[in-house]
């Protein structure tokens, strides 16, 4: 396997409707491990958006499903094809370990094949009107159809292919049309899936992808006229921010996480120690379901604390293109450097590190902080990166449950347990989007639901099948029946 990491800088040009569009104002793209330039990709200012936005709201798919099928499993097989090369580029433009970058990749497959699937499949449904007294013999039935203007899809830096997938393919299999505008930090991904799939056959008017930032193109991701929804999945400010700014359009929101393991005192601890630490520092711990807090009772939080050590000195940190790494850089040294501010405030707070060394750059050791007050910015507030805090609790499940719910956030959560009342109390009472039992919070499946309440998002769900329901007009029409 070829793991080279010196990959020649690209300048690269936007997609818009397939054509290549540059600018003189380019943004430079940085390997956050060395700071070398991975490439260059042009500034958009509001009239490139407005170019994409009309562009796509000119043209009409009329794909049939079958042909929508074909692309999309197309698209499947080139990513499974070119896996390597997808993860190269990961890689080097987010700092991701070699082995996160080739489990992204192969996550990018399900998305796109799933998509395939579920875009032959009618889910019209059909309702007899012969029900009550007030009732005709009519049959009413439902069908879903594309929506009038553009999606406009905003993706951040964590996963920059799979959540660019997330946004994309289902748009494809309900002949949608987007606009897609990937983070300025990773943004080489999202443009080299756009070349993919205007190989697999999609029509290019279908997709555009612009890049740029706020400074130089504004609101016009948000704003534009011909854009119908507006798909974001990043940070509560700005997703707050797109929702005061959007206007009289559709918004699906996919925020931040704060999620905590939950470790109850039946719990295996060799079990439940390895899941906090995986769940922890699985992609440099910059995943919005990641374990942010690990809430143990103190019954079996010694025990417990002593195996996290033993398992996060296991990993190992470093070059993210060595195949021996597990946990690369997080995105930026601004980033690793906040986090070890909120590790020393912490520790000022009452906290012990346990385990961890000094942050070189972007490379920021997995740490294992123990006795973590359960409202200390670190834990109160997103931390993303793999820092693996312990926060100890009474032996009491009410205290337990309203010290998860004592964060804004509420996506997802992981729970070790096996007792029953306990299941099904945390299933009944913890603020959030996603109860895993013995699993990280995170794990899910690229098709089933995924989404959180309170500042972790608006309810919306995302996952294959909620997302092409989210990118439908659902249409009603009858006729007389019997």
């Amino acid at each position: 396997m070829d793991t080279n990491t010196t990959l020649s800088p690209r300048r690269e040009a936007m997609r818009i409707a397939g054509k290549l569009v540059d600018t003189d104002d380019r943004i430079e793209v940085l390997n956050p491990y060395d700071n070398s330039v991975v490439g260059t990709v042009p500034a958009a200012r509001a009239e490139h958006v407005r170019d994409a936005f009309a562009k796509a709201q000119a043209f009409k798919p009329k794909l049939t499903r079958y042909e929508r099928q074909t692309i999309l499993q197309r698209a499947a097989e080139l990513l499974r094809d070119r896996k390597e090369d997808f993860a190269r580029l990961i890689t080097a433009e987010a700092g991701l370990c070699w082995k996160d970058s080739l489990y992204e990749a192969s996550r990018a497959y399900d998305v796109w094949s799933f998509a395939a699937q579920l875009s032959i499949k009618d889910d019209g449904e059909i309702y007899s009107c012969d029900i009550s007294p007030n009732g005709k013999n009519r049959k009413i039935y439902t069908t879903r159809l594309p929506l009038l203007g553009v999606i406009s899809a905003i993706t951040p830096f964590n996963h920059p292919l799979n959540m660019v997938s997330h946004k994309i393919a289902p748009a494809i299999a309900t002949n949608n049309r987007v606009v897609l505008k990937p983070t300025e930090l990773t943004p080489l991904t999202a443009l080299a899936l756009a070349d993919l799939l205007y190989e697999a056959g999609l029509p290019p008017e279908m997709l555009s992808v612009v890049t740029g930032n706020p400074s130089t193109m504004g609101d016009a991701m948000i704003t534009d006229p011909d854009a119908d929804l507006v798909t974001f999945t990043g940070s509560v400010r700005v997703g707050k921010h797109i929702a005061s700014t959007a206007g009289y359009k559709r918004v699906v929101l996919e925020l931040g996480g704060n999620d905590p393991l939950i470790v109850m005192e039946d719990a295996d601890l060799d079990k439940a120690a390895e899941l906090a630490v995986t769940g922890a520092t699985k992609n440099s711990g910059q995943r919005c379901t990641a374990v942010k807090r690990i809430l143990v009772v103190e019954s079996v939080a010694d025990a417990f604390s002593k195996l996290v050590v033993e398992k996060a000195k296991r990993l190992k940190c470093g070059n993210p293109m060595d195949p021996e790494t597990d946990i690369g850089t997080v995105i930026n040294e601004r980033s690793a450097a906040l986090f070890e501010t909120r590790v020393k405030d912490a520790e000022r707070l009452g906290a012990e590190v346990l385990h961890g060394t000094p942050r070189q750059g972007a490379l920021f050791p997995p740490t294992v902080v123990d006795r973590v007050p359960y409202d200390c910015e670190l834990v109160h507030e997103e931390t993303f990166g793999p820092v693996i805090p312990i926060i100890r609790c009474p032996d009491d499940i009410a205290e337990v449950v309203r010290i998860s719910n004592s964060t804004a956030y509420g996506l997802s959560s992981g729970v070790c347990t096996n007792r029953f009342d306990y299941i099904s109390r945390f299933v009944a009472e913890l603020e959030v989007g996603t109860v895993n039992i013995w699993e990280v919070p995170g794990y899910r499946i690229e098709m089933s639901p995924f989404g959180g309440i309170k500042d972790s998002g608006l309810g919306y769900k995302e996952g294959v099948v909620e997302a092409m329901k989210s990118f439908t007009n659902v249409r009603t029409w009858s006729m007389p029946w019997g």
